[in-house]
């Protein structure tokens, strides 16, 4: 599963030990840290009930989707701080560096283990790709779309960033055409599609709709080249080539979010529109909107993600409806309560789960795909090996963070100040 979410301060912007203007306050957005490090728990314990509290995963979801929760609570974060890097940067070409350090390194650590132990032996993993050849598989997750595209993810919960890597495309797009202000109305805008939309376009296309049309492959590549322009460009000199990028870039995350993902059209848009909602709510903190427009904006928001899960998610494939819902509010309120406590001093724990959120969220499935290599999945519920299981994760993501993480970042950041020297 998400999503998710890394952290954008680590190498957009002042490091974490920042304090927020008064001597001896609370870490700069120590609350947002706060919240990835629970999100991230969260997300860990659903994947990791299926091998160690299966009974009680039977039970608690059908009322409560955890990872629904632990992804929603990610992109909010996400739409809090992403858009506000981009613009704090002032440079696109800045921005995508940044994110590519952020987010390939330990991505791509995490897959080359994973392919490592599978073929040790040791390692569970799906081998049905849908007939696909490796080299449309290895294309499609360089662009981080792969989910979008049609073609599984090698981990599972790397769907998550190809949402992420949509949202991206359409902030960089905003900010080229200067809307970026807008948040407040695309993020209502793209409520009600989910709600418009579902009961009508969603009735007629078939999941991944754009892959059963024109083919995986064809349109991995096709999407590939039109991502590589939409970067380049957007990252060029010439105003009317950033424009034109981002334009590009950000049609291709509507379309594909449209009319390729996999999970319902309603839910994918709800997805984008949690993400721009995060950014109304930044701004309005921020006095570039008032509290007012944020809080009609979640309104909406909320009501039509609400409805739309109760009159379109009944299909019982992935979740229930109150499931979903129950899990969603909760999402909801959890950043509100995250907003509400943000110049209080946050708790060190918390703040340092923050830190390697991102570790626990990559690493955490090649850790799940050992113990279903070796000891396999538990019928019974074993409290004991769920404790276990995360007293083994959470050093092994300070080492990834170490030695992953961090040395990416830093050699991010020096190459973007390289790039924008004049």
């Amino acid at each position: 599963m998400a999503l998710c979410g890394p952290r954008e301060s680590d190498s957009d912007g002042p490091p974490r030990s920042a304090v927020s203007g008064v001597p001896g306050g609370p870490p700069r957005l120590g609350w947002l840290d706060a919240l990835r490090g629970i999100a991230a728990l969260v997300v860990v314990f659903d994947h990791s009930s299926y091998s160690f509290m299966a009974e009680f995963r039977g039970q608690l979801m059908p009322e409560f989707n955890t990872s629904r929760y632990g992804i929603m609570v990610f992109f909010l974060v996400s739409g809090y701080i992403i858009p506000a890097s981009l613009e704090r940067r002032g440079r696109v070409r800045a921005f995508w560096i940044g994110r590519v350090f952020r987010v390939y390194p330990l991505c791509a650590a995490a897959v080359v283990a994973l392919l490592a132990l599978r073929t040790a032996g040791i390692a569970e993993m799906r081998d049905d790709f849908g007939g696909q050849s490796a080299t449309t598989v290895a294309v499609a997750h360089l662009t981080l779309l792969q989910e979008l595209l049609g073609t599984p993810s090698l981990l599972n919960v790397l769907w998550t960033l190809s949402y992420e890597m949509a949202f991206y495309l359409l902030a960089v797009a905003l900010f080229t055409v200067r809307l970026q202000q807008r948040s407040a109305a695309v993020a209502v805008i793209l409520a009600v599609l989910a709600v418009v939309s579902s009961g009508t376009v969603a009735v007629v296309l078939p999941v991944s709709a754009l892959s059963g049309a024109v083919g995986t492959g064809p349109l991995v590549a096709l999407a590939s080249v039109a991502m590589v322009v939409a970067i380049c460009c957007a990252s060029a000199g010439s105003s009317a080539l950033r424009v034109f990028g981002g334009v590009v870039g950000g049609v291709l995350a509507l379309v594909l979010v449209s009319f390729n993902g996999t999970v319902p059209l309603w839910e994918g848009l709800v997805i984008l529109a949690v993400m721009f909602l995060g950014t109304a709510v930044h701004r309005a903190e921020h006095g570039q909107g008032t509290w007012r427009c944020a809080a009609r904006t979640a309104a909406v928001v909320l009501v039509c993600a609400v409805g739309s899960a109760y009159w379109y998610g009944g299909d019982g494939s992935h979740f229930t409806q109150r499931g979903w819902i129950a899990a969603f509010l909760a999402a909801v309120l959890t950043f509100g309560a995250g907003l509400a406590v943000r110049r209080r001093r946050i708790p060190r724990l918390l703040t340092g789960l923050g830190t390697i959120s991102y570790s626990v969220y990559l690493v955490h499935p090649v850790l799940l795909a050992v113990t279903d290599g070796t000891i396999g999945r538990w019928r019974r519920d074993s409290p004991v090996l769920e404790v276990a299981f995360y007293a083994v994760l959470l050093p092994l993501c300070v080492l990834t963070y170490r030695c992953v993480e961090a040395p990416a970042q830093r050699w991010g950041r020096k190459l973007a100040r390289r790039v924008e020297r004049p």
